[in-house]
């Protein structure tokens, strides 16, 4: 009985840090890579404006992904990826 009421304890610990921190950080790096690939605009600064205007919206997407998908590993790795696509872009970016 005891691995039945550690094991949802557990799932929901993990499922809380994926949806509280790793979704804001994951927010954060896109809002940051987002001046990197998206387009410059007329004006020069869309690139600069829309990500830092659009994190609310990415972050709340990214929050209730992590709170809505059956499944966590998946969830875990869709954002593992979007976190992981970003810091390569970033790296190559002031590195290159």
């Amino acid at each position: 009985w005891m691995w039945k009421s550690t094991a949802p304890r557990l799932n929901a610990l993990m499922r809380g840090v994926l949806a509280g921190p790793v979704a804001l950080i994951a927010a954060c790096l896109v809002m940051v890579g987002g001046a990197l690939w998206l387009p410059a605009g007329r004006a020069q600064v869309n690139n600069l404006v829309l990500p830092v205007v659009l994190f609310p919206l990415i972050w709340t997407a990214l929050f209730l992904y992590a709170c809505l998908d059956k499944r966590l590993r998946r969830a875990y790795a869709v954002v593992g990826v979007l976190v992981a696509a970003n810091v390569v872009l970033l790296a190559w970016h002031f590195f290159h």
